[in-house]
């Protein structure tokens, strides 16, 4: 039997006890809505209260969402927009960097557009535009993805350039509606048309400046080139059925590089921007059109990306943008600290939680929480539109999807030493959500029958493997260790531990042959 002790206890020592404050949680009337009105996520962590996201009190209806890979960010998104169009009979048009959401979109009935692959976009397309508009939005974009910016001569001829090619096509510059004389929409120019432009001016001579001009037409025939195209001839796209079809996802992963991905992300979202400006915004029920843009760092992280634009204009055109990153530090601060709601899956280092936190603001308490979090977790910050005396970030207990979360857990036990091994606070596996560990090996360049064979192992092996097998596995399918290591990085894998990988993996495989590495996996 236990004893009360009573003593004497200062009211300042009770005072810093806080033992009625409340909890780190809005109440529930903020939480809970009309499900035929919201979208519903999970349940709070605390109370247990379920959550339904409604942008009615936030100051806006866009997104952020960080966590690192693997956390159940891409998962999250796939729900939400589900529930989305089923609740509000939502658009959706996903601008999809690694060609990540190309299957479930399919598998969906949705609609996916590769560009690299067959579509086109023309850079000069004015999108409901004037042409003097568009030129400014076209300037702007060679200024975020080039250093155009640095040599004012060359941007000055790109842009007279742009306005001449116009001109040529009989487009009235200061005009949205460009039709002929028998009122047959006008044909936009193209980028070849801005290239041969600069080449009559040099061929001309007499140019004070010929090392400026050659340059101008350098930095655009690189997207002029055949093969290499893809923004230079006549779109292929439909703005109109692009943004009201559903589920949309536009297909980057078959562009060569983070510049041509940028150049199309960017003009999408100019377009998409242009066409809710002019329709204005409408009496309806729940958002009209979300717009996706996963791991899009160079042009969320920019301040005059038109994602920034965006999200600072609010919620005057009935569509929402959600803005997804591992790295929150790839998203600009503009964007988090004006988004109406953030959803922060796990982040471990701490330059990102000192980002994150000192952004959004929370206590130490929801920090602490973030850095634990498990697959599916996370908290949550909303913006309400209304002064509130109770926190504005929470926990969520897990993303209760339309589809059971699955989970994969890479085994580091074999890999630490004898302390970490006796320290309770050291995590025996990583976990990482099956879809973005597939995106992720996807994007360092494996292909979808190794896909498919390290998915039966996991299944097989009751979804552990142990993390020196994976990576000698990884080792087999000729993947380089310098993109193994990045890929454990984005695992959350810490350095030290990756060095103590290597040293198993290579004195396992010293004396083994290509048959034996296999057995070497599955006898794990």
């Amino acid at each position: 039997m236990g004893w009360l002790k009573i003593r004497d206890i200062s009211n300042i020592t009770l005072a810093r006890r806080n033992i009625l404050v409340r909890p780190p949680e809005p109440p529930p009337e903020m939480l809970w809505s009309d499900p035929s009105n919201s979208i519903f996520t999970g349940k709070t962590k605390i109370f247990n209260i379920p959550f339904y996201w409604n942008y009615n009190e936030l100051t806006n209806p866009h997104l952020a969402i960080v966590g690192i890979t693997g956390s159940g960010k891409s998962y999250f998104i796939k729900t939400f927009l589900t529930r989305a169009a089923l609740v509000w009979d939502s658009n959706a048009f996903i601008i999809d960097w690694a060609g990540e959401y190309r299957e479930w979109v399919k598998s969906a009935g949705g609609t996916v557009i590769s560009l690299g692959k067959g579509s086109y976009i023309n850079l000069l397309d004015t999108g409901g535009m004037t042409p003097n508009n568009r030129i400014k939005q076209i300037i702007r974009t060679l200024e975020i993805l080039t250093d155009i910016n640095q040599y004012p001569e060359q941007k000055r001829l790109t842009e007279l350039a742009i306005e001449e090619a116009y001109k040529k096509a009989n487009f009235k510059m200061d005009s949205i509606v460009q039709k002929d004389s028998s009122g047959t929409e006008l044909i936009a120019p193209t980028l070849k048309d801005v290239v041969e432009n600069l080449e009559k001016t040099y061929k001309r001579g007499g140019y004070e400046y010929p090392a400026e001009l050659q340059n101008s037409i350098y930095r655009l025939k690189q997207y002029t080139k055949t093969g290499q195209d893809f923004f230079a001839q006549q779109s292929t796209l439909d703005l109109d059925k692009l943004t009201n079809s559903g589920l949309v996802s536009l297909d980057l992963s078959g562009l060569p590089d983070e510049i041509f991905r940028a150049l199309a992300a960017l003009s999408m979202l100019q377009f998409i921007k242009e066409k809710m400006r002019a329709a204005g915004w409408k009496k309806r029920k729940g958002i009209q059109l979300f717009v996706v843009l996963d791991e899009a760092w160079k042009i969320a992280g920019d301040e005059n990306s038109d994602a920034v634009m965006i999200v600072r204009e609010g919620r005057k055109y009935n569509f929402s943008l959600i803005v997804a990153s591992q790295n929150p530090t790839d998203i600009n601060e503009a964007i988090f600290s004006n988004v109406g709601t953030t959803f922060v899956f796990k982040v471990k280092f701490e330059r990102y939680l000192n980002y994150i936190q000192g952004t959004l603001n929370f206590s130490d308490f929801i920090r602490e929480e973030i850095s634990k979090l498990g697959v599916g977790q996370c908290a949550v910050n909303m913006a309400f539109t209304t002064s509130a005396n109770y926190p504005s970030t929470f926990l969520v207990q897990k993303i209760e999807g339309e589809e059971p979360l699955v989970e994969y857990f890479l085994d580091v036990g074999s890999v630490l030493t004898e302390e970490e091994r006796r320290d309770v606070r050291v995590a025996r596996s990583v976990a990482i959500e099956r879809e973005e560990m597939r995106k992720r090996l996807r994007m360092y360049g494996l292909n979808e029958s190794q896909l498919e064979e390290i998915s039966s192992l996991f299944d097989k092996k009751n979804k552990h493997i142990d993390i020196v097998s994976f990576v000698i596995l990884l080792q087999r399918y000729g993947l380089a260790r310098n993109k193994i290591t990045a890929l454990l990085k984005d695992f959350g894998v810490a350095d030290s531990t990756i060095i103590n990988i290597f040293i198993k993996a290579d004195f396992k495989v010293h004396s083994a042959t290509s048959q034996d590495i296999m057995d070497i996996i599955l006898e794990e």
